[in-house]
């Protein structure tokens, strides 16, 4: 990474996490410094010098800049450790007041009759798709049937899950789709019967445009969530999607059921 980019990248986060932009300046010039005055700032930045002030005074008063009352004034900023807690800790602070805002926030109910909803939704990204998959599995309450076909998907936050739905002693049937997948699961969830699948056409074909599934989750054998990616493509066309569907009677879920448990075979269990 060259020093240009490092200094884009650095000011680039620096608004995400909340900062205007010739504040994000000002803070990367004075990483760059032991310390400066507004004049050595605004050189360094690009930020004008009469708005160098406005910057420093925010930055102090967010306690990332320490200043020294001389003549003229001398800036730093402080350590980058102690900047980022800083950073990290209002970031924390702000979800948490999102999160209470939202629960407080009065529901509307309509009139519908929800005993039987049958929901169909769909999902982008693959945290978000991720995201949605813990919770589904954290939901279930009697059985979850999970088939990875994308090795990307194994992570130790799923591992995690899965680890705790076996301990709430749920019916769990693990599948892989590749050899590696199925011996993966198998050695980080010894206690759950981990299977193969004979279902070849999950993966597609070798050509870019042929879409593949990558994930299928049935739980309580009522929601469904299944994901799709383009394996062979690049330039950002690997992105995962997905649907998920809720509803006992709901065709999807009845459909994608029997593919599922059909397609699990006890005889390509690694363990045995």
């Amino acid at each position: 990474m060259t020093q240009d980019t490092a200094i884009t990248d650095a000011i680039d986060l620096l608004q995400d996490l909340g900062l205007q932009e010739y504040e994000a300046r000002c803070f990367v010039a004075l990483n760059q410094l032991p310390s400066g005055t507004a004049k050595e700032i605004h050189e360094i930045s690009d930020v004008p010098r009469t708005r160098v002030y406005d910057a420093i005074r925010v930055l102090e008063s967010e306690g990332l800049v320490e200043v020294q009352h001389s003549s003229p004034q001398v800036y730093r900023a402080v350590e980058i450790s102690e900047a980022t807690q800083t950073l990290q800790q209002k970031y924390t602070d702000r979800i948490r007041s999102l999160e209470t805002s939202l629960e407080n926030t009065e529901v509307r109910n309509n009139d519908e009759d929800t005993d039987h909803v049958q929901e169909v939704w769909s999902l982008a990204g693959h945290d978000a798709i991720e995201s949605r998959t813990l919770e589904l599995i954290d939901e279930a309450e009697s059985e979850i049937a999970f088939l990875v076909v994308d090795e990307d998907i194994l992570s130790e936050r799923l591992f995690d899950k899965l680890h705790t739905a076996a301990e709430q002693e749920l019916s769990i049937v693990l599948g892989g789709q590749t050899e590696a997948i199925t011996e993966s699961l198998g050695t980080e969830l010894p206690n759950i019967r981990v299977f193969g699948t004979a279902l070849d056409w999950l993966t597609g074909t070798e050509s870019e445009d042929e879409v593949a599934i990558s994930r299928i989750l049935l739980v309580d054998r009522e929601t469904l969530l299944i994901g799709s990616y383009y394996p062979k493509a690049g330039g950002g066309r690997t992105k995962e999607q997905a649907i998920f569907a809720r509803g006992l009677e709901n065709g999807i879920v009845v459909l994608l059921r029997r593919l599922l448990t059909s397609g699990l075979s006890v005889e390509n269990d690694p363990r045995e």
